[in-house]
């Protein structure tokens, strides 16, 4: 967590150098978020990203869509986050300065996120968010919201009315995970003396160490319960009086003005960018699967196609020829589907690497081709479907030993990784269960020759 911390710490100060670094009359800030926009909406209008890819995540392309509107209008929003009746209705109402958030006795009366704008800070439009509570016992989908919301929020306050519990602790780190800046708020500081809120917030300090920064856990009074009065009428009887008491929350909107003047627009830039980052890499990783399944077919297909190439060819040594031609084939297909082409020349250097690591392998395998090829001719073709169906499915194992450890070099982008093409040769053929997919080769093979004898 600190070495997360210390990055952020990092980037935030190359995202905003010293102003006499800067020329006079320009903005690094305003720079950084027209990078930021730039980089966001070359995600968005990417032509590479595969359409089921967009599909499966169109959520965070909404998402990321929203983010860089925000970002052209110059909004930063900040979440209000906490559990269940601590006062974050109350809080952000007290900060708007007007009853905009519904506040209630009863649990879980926030049921959604809804912007509320608040004021402008250095340019930008600042907008609140009231996040539902994150401990309602039947409130799961809300508290993933509240998590999702505030970890997309450009700053969070995180509001709590006593000493920190174990649940908020937990949410408290893992929000921090999301490197979002946090302010912490001890809530209704109304109900406890000077001294025991001075206690208080040393204890938050000491629990959010690392975590928030201690001139960022400050005591507010959203909501202090009326007063109440007793006054003297001008017939002698006593009457009550309730006087409403204003909200103490100098100290947050302190903190507040402060961190969005310095450094909201680059908030707002790093945060679209992070969630940029993160989709990028899911895109990144959905795109391999999707390149994995795809080569995944390709190479079934091609054990198909070479075991019956082979075990129909009836001409002597050309079956194998003609193994060899789509063992070629196989490879600078696959390496369309990664998009990394291959020359015929450069497919073959790739076939003999593998097959090196495989002479024993190979050696027998072919050894068998050779011996049934010899059968064929011998035979005039008589004892094809004996020999045909063991030869075929040895050439389907060995297409597939071809096409995966083909398939492990494309998707490292033309590289065997540190370990070799001997080590990934060799946990292919261990990971193979040889007598399994032997049996299906020649279950397919003698489909396909019945079915093939059937239509003649």
């Amino acid at each position: 967590m600190s070495e997360a911390r210390s990055w952020w710490q990092r980037l935030r100060q190359r995202f905003t150098p010293a102003p006499t670094d800067q020329p006079e009359g320009t903005d690094p800030s305003a720079d950084r978020q027209s990078q930021a926009e730039q980089s966001l909406r070359a995600l968005l209008d990417d032509p590479q990203i595969p359409q089921a890819v967009r599909s499966s995540l169109a959520d965070d392309f909404s998402r990321l869509e929203s983010l860089l509107g925000k970002l052209e209008r110059d909004e930063l929003h900040l979440a209000v986050f906490g559990r269940v009746s601590v006062g974050k209705s109350a809080l952000a109402n007290a900060l708007l300065g007007e009853p905009a958030f519904a506040v209630s006795v009863l649990h879980g009366t926030t049921r959604e996120a809804t912007p509320r704008a608040w004021r402008e800070v250095a340019g930008n439009g600042v907008h609140l968010i009231d996040t539902p509570g994150i401990d309602e016992l039947d409130g799961e989908a809300r508290e993933r919201l509240a998590m999702e919301v505030a970890s997309i929020s450009d700053l969070v306050i995180f509001v709590v009315d006593a000493d920190m519990t174990t649940r908020e602790h937990d949410a408290l780190v893992e929000l921090a995970r999301t490197n979002r800046p946090l302010l912490l708020a001890l809530n209704k500081a109304d109900r406890y003396s000077e001294s025991e809120t001075e206690r208080l917030l040393e204890r938050l300090r000491e629990h959010a160490q690392g975590l928030v920064q201690a001139e960022n856990v400050v005591a507010v009074s959203a909501l202090p319960p009326a007063l109440r009065r007793l006054s003297q009428g001008t017939d002698g009887r006593e009457r009550e009086e309730l006087l409403t008491q204003t909200p103490d929350i100098a100290a947050l909107q302190a903190r507040l003005l402060d961190v969005l003047g310095r450094e909201g627009r680059t908030l707002s830039a790093l945060n679209a960018s992070l969630f940029a980052g993160r989709l990028s890499d899911a895109v990144g990783k959905r795109i391999v699967v999707a390149r994995r399944e795809l080569a995944a077919k390709v190479i079934r297909q091609y054990c198909i196609a070479k075991s019956l190439a082979v075990a129909l060819n009836p001409i002597p040594v050309a079956d194998l020829l003609a193994a060899g031609a789509l063992d070629a084939a196989l490879v600078m297909h696959l390496a369309r589907v990664y998009g990394l082409p291959l020359t015929q020349r450069e497919a073959g250097g790739l076939i003999a690497t593998i097959c090196a690591q495989l002479v024993a392998l190979m050696g027998a395998i072919w050894g068998v081709h050779l011996v049934a090829s010899a059968l064929k001719g011998l035979s005039a073709g008589m004892s094809t479907v004996l020999t045909a169906t063991a030869q075929g499915a040895l050439a389907w194992y060995a297409t597939l030993i071809v096409g995966q450890a083909a398939d492990r070099y494309l998707a490292a982008g033309k590289s065997w990784g540190e370990l070799g093409a001997k080590r990934v040769v060799s946990d292919i053929v261990e990971s193979l269960d040889r007598d399994s997919i032997l049996r299906e080769a020649r279950s397919e093979i003698l489909k396909r020759l019945r079915t093939s004898e059937s239509s003649a």
